[in-house]
């Protein structure tokens, strides 16, 4: 395959190895099974869960944007059904104080705002909006909240001694609010950390997400390192979390449209 897991580089896979609990059991699961663990791996572990992140765009020419931002989040239910997202910008200036906030369900369409300090304006993001450029990088509004699992089709079309690989389709009420015809999920088998996702459109690869590096913090299996290619444009996001942190005891009122202008200091140093 062009675009394959192994641009994961050897020691990657050794930390994975040694982050993982082996599992005993009689029969693989279902795909449905995987997809589910998978999910709640990416983005429901621990009750909540803070972390800085440094994100950087190159473009084809080589050009790097940087910014910075904190990463609020809270579970509303212990289910994965229901999810508060804080994102809120530090830098550059011109950005400061920038707020995208989302309300995620699995029955109907997410509810995203964004708060634009310069214009003083909150906008709310359309279901269409979703699959646009997140604040100018390769990631999607949808990648940084994430796809509800239930809007697509999974097929388990292999496994190896490392992997479940995973391709959704998505069903055919929401093939039009996608541009992508399909996606392929590289799930490692110790860890359900989903390691490398593979965007198709007319039989092509033109988006790959990818896991750079994982930390084990405070016993959960942590992404500190990704990155998003997007090979039409030729340009690459990187992101890194550092201060990551899980049941810090987040309030759910940090989660409403009060916030978005009056941001949670205490949460976000």
């Amino acid at each position: 395959m062009r675009y394959a897991v192994g641009i994961l580089s050897g020691w990657f896979i050794l930390s994975l190895g040694l982050l993982a609990t082996p599992a005993v059991a009689d029969e693989e699961p279902t795909v449905e099974e995987i997809v589910r663990k998978a999910n709640h791996m990416a983005y429901y572990q621990g009750e909540d869960g803070k972390a800085r992140v440094r994100m950087t765009i190159t473009d084809r020419q080589d050009r790097q944007r940087r910014k910075e931002f904190t990463i609020l989040r809270k579970n509303m239910d212990e289910e994965d059904r229901a999810q508060r997202f804080y994102v809120y910008f530090h830098e550059p200036a011109d950005e400061r104080g920038t707020v995208f906030m989302v309300w995620k369900h699995i029955d109907r369409d997410d509810d995203r705002w964004l708060y634009l300090p310069a214009l003083d304006v909150i906008r709310r993001i359309a279901a269409s909006d979703k699959r646009t450029s997140f604040v100018g990088s390769d990631f999607f509004y949808e990648d940084v909240s994430g796809r509800n699992p239930e809007e697509d089709n999974h097929e388990l079309i292999r496994t190896d001694d490392t992997y479940y690989v995973v391709k959704s389709t998505p069903k055919p009420e929401n093939r039009d609010q996608v541009e992508f015809d399909s996606y392929t999920t590289w799930i490692h088998k110790g860890t359900f950390l989903p390691i490398s996702i593979q965007f198709e459109q007319n039989g092509e690869v033109y988006r790959e997400a990818s896991v750079r590096a994982v930390e084990d913090i405070q016993g959960f299996k942590t992404v500190v390192r990704s990155s998003m290619k997007d090979h039409s444009r030729g340009s690459e996001t990187v992101l890194e979390y550092t201060s990551v942190e899980y049941n810090v005891g987040m309030p759910a009122d940090i989660f409403t449209e009060r916030y978005l202008r009056r941001p949670p200091r205490e949460h976000l140093d």
